[in-house]
């Protein structure tokens, strides 16, 4: 009886520590807008399981996501652009519910909001 009680323990560990470790819900490609002081400007955010990814904006051009963290349904990672020959580092903070992503770009310029869908 013991052996099976003990059996039973480590099969719920195992499955409790499965559902930890799966997928982060913002894992996927975004199709978002990023509302800039310059006006609306679309973009496609790639975000990947392991802390990396891309963003590909419309007169920006492609740029790297560097430092993509997880925490439940936040999200918080960097991308550097450039910006008309300047390079601007935005620092993204977010949140996914389901197949929608709200949140806000830093930059030197102030924060500007974005949203989006997963495609």
């Amino acid at each position: 009886m013991k052996k099976l009680i003990g059996g039973l323990l480590v099969l719920s560990l195992a499955i409790l520590v499965g559902c930890a470790a799966g997928t982060p819900p913002g894992v996927g490609v975004w199709d978002v807008e990023m509302n800039t002081p310059l006006g609306a400007l679309p973009a496609t955010l790639t975000l990947n399981a392991d802390g990396s990814g891309s963003m590909n904006a419309d007169g920006l051009g492609e740029a790297p996501i560097t430092g993509v963290t997880y925490d439940a349904n936040s999200i918080n990672f960097q991308a550097a652009v450039d910006a008309q020959g300047q390079s601007l580092v935005l620092e993204f903070s977010g949140a996914v519910d389901g197949d929608s992503l709200e949140g806000s770009f830093d930059s030197d310029f102030g924060a500007f909001g974005v949203s989006g869908s997963r495609q």
